[in-house]
């Protein structure tokens, strides 16, 4: 995992046609460029949420394993304003974050074991 230091100015959602299908962001990022992304969760750690993004190539996939931490906002007076992302600029926040992640990941293994016995 690696920590993005690209600018977002755009985030939008986009909405599965089916519930197989995994939802995706589009982001817009001050060079210029779009990259869209996975949502593999929201985590919330210390009161503060953290969204999980799993960026993708131009076939939808990721090969490398990289996701992507941000700070997660949502405007609860008016769910229909986009969701603001922020940067983890400090690294030992940014780790506290990739920790939660890792234990999301081993809990997600665990769970999914436990429904195929």
């Amino acid at each position: 995992m690696t920590k993005k230091t690209e600018s977002l100015n755009n985030f939008l959602h986009s909405q599965p046609e089916d519930k197989d299908e995994e939802m995706t962001v589009t982001l817009d990022l001050m060079d210029g460029t779009s990259v869209t992304c996975a949502i593999v969760t929201i985590l919330t750690v210390s009161k503060q949420d953290y969204i999980v993004l799993l960026p993708l190539n131009e076939n939808g996939e990721n090969n490398d394993g990289e996701v992507w931490f941000y700070r997660y906002y949502e405007n609860k007076d008016d769910p229909n304003e986009e969701p603001v992302l922020e940067y983890i600029e400090e690294d030992e926040e940014y780790e506290i974050v990739s920790d939660a992640f890792d234990e999301y990941l081993d809990s997600t293994e665990f769970d999914e074991f436990m429904k195929d016995e």
